[in-house]
């Protein structure tokens, strides 16, 4: 049967699946990302591809990075926790390794790539993800391509300077003030508590349970949030705006970024801005690393 290996590298992990075209799992697992270097990372990789070659007839791999990814030459730039997959040609190494053809896009874009295919932006030509988490990030998508800009920075929306003080600016750049990272960050602080008590499931259960300093760091969080997506409308006017990362999965954080976009609107906005959540979770970076792979090698299939 014919079938895709997919991988999704994390600092943590290395999911896998043996998908089929239209992005079913056939086969999953995982494994502890390798610590000691790129010779076992390589090893553990071509262990799996040879464990489903018996079973499968493999098409190709196709793989979620981290990192500034070259999707042209399989090079992977940039940084991560996984710092030796930086700096090679990724593609040509497992090329060498598998005998199979390999496509390599960055995880965000993978995540993005998922949700035009078979998610929440399905049938949409051009918008974005806006993916929160420990920063902010995310993609653009125009035409079901990734528009990935002269540096491969398209999308690295967490640099935007949001209303700083002149004399140090880029103390406030959008990850540093509205991430989920920024969030935890000023709760613990109003609540004098040690750097690294709360996440983000805890902020939200103190807010639950009626304390109104946690409640107002929410609330701001919703604004600054709100302030840097109505930036992005005006700029680049996508057909929608997805807001991803883990919590993304909480309803009451898109109902309350949407409310804080309605009070935003005037008599001189001519825009009505709304967010949706991203369809897909766990999955997103596995669907999406498939689709690149078929977009590159199988331009007639999707």
């Amino acid at each position: 049967m014919k079938a895709y290996m997919v991988f999704d590298i994390g600092g943590t992990y290395i999911k896998y699946a043996v998908m089929d075209k239209e992005g079913k799992k056939l086969e999953k697992g995982k494994f502890p990302t390798p610590t000691e270097g790129l010779e076992v990372f390589l090893q553990e990789i071509s262990n799996v591809v040879k464990e489903y070659s018996n079973s499968y007839n493999l098409q190709g791999i196709a793989v979620s990075s981290p990192g500034a990814v070259d999707v042209n030459t399989g090079y992977i730039g940039g940084a991560s926790a996984i710092p030796f997959i930086h700096g090679v040609c990724m593609s040509r190494l497992l090329i060498e390794r598998t005998g199979l053809q390999v496509a390599i896009e960055n995880d965000a874009n993978c995540a993005a790539l998922a949700e035009g295919w078979l998610g929440a932006a399905k049938g949409t030509n051009y918008y974005i993800c806006i993916v929160i988490g420990t920063g902010i990030g995310g993609s653009i998508v125009l035409n079901h391509s990734i528009l990935r800009g002269a540096n491969l920075h398209g999308g690295e929306f967490g640099y935007m300077i949001m209303g700083a003080p002149l004399t140090d600016p880029l103390q406030e750049t959008w990850s540093k003030s509205a991430s989920t990272n920024a969030l935890i960050k000023e709760v613990e602080s109003k609540k004098s508590l040690a750097d690294g008590t709360l996440d983000g499931e805890e902020v939200f259960r103190l807010a639950f349970s009626g304390d109104h300093v946690v409640q107002e760091s929410i609330s701001h969080f919703y604004k600054k949030l709100a302030i840097g997506i109505y930036n992005l409308k005006y700029a680049l006017d996508p057909e929608k705006i997805l807001i991803g990362g883990g919590i993304s999965k909480r309803r009451e954080v898109i109902d309350g970024i949407n409310q804080e976009l309605k009070l935003l609107k005037d008599d001189i906005s001519t825009l009505t801005i709304e967010v949706e959540a991203c369809q897909f979770e766990n999955d997103a970076n596995l669907i999406g690393a498939l689709y690149h792979f078929l977009r590159v090698f199988d331009k007639t299939s999707i």
